[in-house]
């Protein structure tokens, strides 16, 4: 297997979907065995190791669900991850395919430990290639503003992400930059949430275009789609952290928790309405703010 090859694999993740809502189980397993390849050298895995960080980085990053499963999220990825990419057997050694059940109980009792195929294990060993790897699955995945929180959660260095290897990474929808642009504008290069409009000189810093429906997740470059958010708001949105009601107020997670007044005036957010775009340009759809708030929002497990 060539680095290209192994891209090639990585983009074409079967996407599990549950309705309409995202599955982003496979990747996160992935980020975390990427992790400890980087870490230790080998991705050998027992679902025992693996349950509590790998359901621990599901319940962060993906859609939230019911406690009662919160914490066995991690068997699905655990017994379904493409055999191609991941060989599963129990503690005698034999071979677990993808029909075992995905409950846990069961993994525990068969001792189940997974390991990346000694091929990627190799091809991961190289910088560059863990690099492209880890990139392809959080542009495919995630957002930007997330990539510096997951991979702090997985143990990998966002730094050795700067595309330096030359590698070419598989075809993925581009960001447009008319997006980015077009969004600043309309919204006078200032946050939605908060008024931030610094600059240095002409340039304005630390304000960004942010997609209400991820990029990754095929939300359209439009302005209907799009905020101008400072940096913290923009990740804080990201994470869930923030949501937006259908009449385009702020509204904040029950589970955010801040002591310092500089995060508790997060809280002051709420109920606070989104700031209009100029004249003629379109508010943010409720569509995408529906996704989001599904998708995405934090909310107390019922």
């Amino acid at each position: 297997m060539e680095s290209v090859e192994l891209l090639d694999r990585l983009s074409r993740l079967r996407r599990a979907q549950v309705g309409a809502v995202r599955v982003p189980h496979k990747p996160l397993l992935l980020l975390w065995l990427f992790g400890r390849v980087a870490s230790t050298g080998s991705s050998v895995a027992s679902y025992a190791d693996a349950e509590e960080p790998v359901s621990g980085l599901i319940n962060q990053f993906g859609p939230p669900v019911r406690r009662a499963t919160a914490r066995q999220r991690a068997a699905m990825p655990f017994v379904h991850l493409e055999r191609e990419l991941w060989d599963l057997r129990d503690a005698t050694g034999g071979r677990l395919g993808p029909d075992v059940p995905e409950r846990r109980r069961l993994l525990l009792d068969l001792g189940a430990t997974g390991r990346l195929h000694e091929p990627v294990e190799r091809l991961l060993a190289d910088p560059a290639t863990l690099a492209a790897a880890t990139r392809l699955l959080l542009d495919r995945h995630f957002t930007s503003a997330l990539a510096p929180v997951i991979c702090d959660a997985v143990g990998l260095d966002v730094a050795s992400l700067v595309d330096s290897s030359g590698l070419a990474v598989v075809s993925r929808r581009r960001r447009s930059a008319a997006f980015t642009e077009r969004v600043l504008r309309v919204y006078a290069y200032s946050c939605a949430a908060c008024g931030f409009d610094g600059r240095v000189g002409a340039v304005p810093v630390a304000v960004e275009a942010a997609h209400v429906r991820w990029h990754s997740q095929h939300g359209p470059d439009e302005v209907a789609n799009g905020l101008a958010l400072c940096s913290l708001h923009h990740t804080l949105l990201d994470l869930g952290v923030l949501g937006l009601t259908p009449d385009r107020r702020l509204k904040v997670s029950e589970l955010y928790i801040a002591q310092a007044p500089a995060g508790r005036a997060v809280y002051d957010l709420s109920g606070r309405p989104l700031a209009s775009p100029r004249p003629g340009e379109p508010l943010v759809d409720v569509e995408h703010i529906t996704w989001h708030d599904r998708q995405v929002f934090r909310r107390t497990a019922a």
